[in-house]
């Protein structure tokens, strides 16, 4: 590492010589075009996370590789928008390896956690704690090449969605219409509404109650570049949003991110039909592939064509601060993971958590 040095500077920083060498570098790596991964991600995180910081590598006087993080005010560090970045890790020019500790010392930082470390970032092999895959929607054939493949592999699940979708044109009051690209930020106000609604009738923490969370997304909602454009798609009756999903696209890439519907429509499964619809709609875009995310859900299994995989853990550098980290965290993170691996213990807990939040819904 003698030819390199390491700079640490804030996002915002960064001059754009540096994010379209990152940019490159992200094409050279010839993983996904996640939009999380991009830099112009790393710039919104910044805006609403004021600790964000970036190491940049140099060799002479180009820039090699890039190294986003939030670093907390006892030298804890995350992957940056932890919580809720669906793909993380360094941007790093093929060949260059730093050792992890070496990252760590470099940024200032005791300890990195994430929690979706995108697959094949060889700085970080033997960190993963565990491992989770993240279905993904492969439509780089068509719309048509796909939904042939769910007649064969999911037929049930493709008829019933299709009949409820005719059934909904037939019953609606107004015209059932489909918007990829929706501007409107009534309707991401919308969208937000129904999700934290969600959120507390499945006695999950509310995202959106956080302010940085919400801001963020209102903020990449406006946003248009070639690497990371918010982009919000609603299925409307009428003048009605149904149900709505906002999430990050490159050229390529759809992640997918927030989904919700109005639970009025619930039994014509709004949501179902929209991700259809989307994926419909990002092929004739040019976009080959939507990243569903991880996490367990029916309506996944369903859609899937095949799957990426993310891992969470953490790397430290050994002393009394990533101890205390150590001790913090690790319990928790066992506790779940335990939960997990176990499909009954899992449906209880979410059964239990169910109950708590009707009994808050009727106090």
């Amino acid at each position: 590492m003698s030819a390199f040095r390491v700079r640490v500077v804030r996002p915002g920083e960064l001059g754009e010589r540096e994010v379209e060498a990152w940019r490159e570098l992200r094409v050279k790596s010839g993983s996904p075009a996640n939009p999380f991964m991009e830099p112009e991600f790393t710039l919104a995180v910044a805006e609403v996370r004021p600790r964000s910081r970036v190491a940049v590598w140099w060799e002479g006087d180009e820039p090699v590789g890039f190294f986003p993080f939030e670093k907390g005010p006892l030298g804890q560090g995350r992957a940056i928008g932890f919580g809720v970045s669906d793909s993380q890790g360094a941007v790093l020019r093929p060949g260059l390896r730093p050792g992890a500790r070496a990252v760590l010392r470099a940024c200032g930082i005791a300890m990195w956690e994430f929690d979706n470390l995108e697959d094949g970032q060889p700085v970080f092999v033997g960190a993963a704690a565990e491992s989770f895959a993240s279905p993904v929607i492969d439509v780089g054939e068509g719309y048509a090449a796909y939904e042939a493949l769910l007649r064969v592999q999911s037929p049930k699940f493709l008829k019933t969605t299709l009949a409820k979708e005719r059934r909904l044109a037939r019953q609606a009051d107004g015209e059932v219409r489909f918007v990829f690209d929706e501007r409107d930020p009534a309707a991401l106000r919308t969208l937000m509404e129904w999700k934290s609604a969600q959120y507390r009738r499945t006695g999950r923490g509310d995202r959106f109650a956080q302010e940085w969370i919400s801001t963020l997304v209102r903020r990449l909602h406006e946003r248009s570049t070639p690497g990371c454009s918010g982009i919000l798609s609603v299925l409307y009756v009428g003048e009605r949003p149904i149900a709505a999903h906002f999430g990050l696209r490159s050229a390529t890439v759809l992640s997918c991110w927030f989904p919700s519907y109005d639970p009025e429509f619930a039994k014509y499964s709004p949501g179902l039909v929209l991700h259809l619809r989307m994926a419909e709609a990002a092929a004739e875009a040019g976009i080959g592939m939507l990243d569903l995310g991880r996490g367990d859900a029916e309506y996944k299994d369903a859609l899937k064509t095949g799957e990426l995989t993310v891992t969470e853990g953490a790397v430290f550098v050994p002393g009394a601060r990533a101890a205390l980290h150590w001790l913090g965290r690790e319990p928790a993170r066992r506790a779940h993971s335990f939960v997990r691996s176990r499909p009954a213990l899992a449906a209880r807990a979410r059964a239990a958590l169910n109950g708590v939040a009707r009994l808050r819904g009727h106090r």
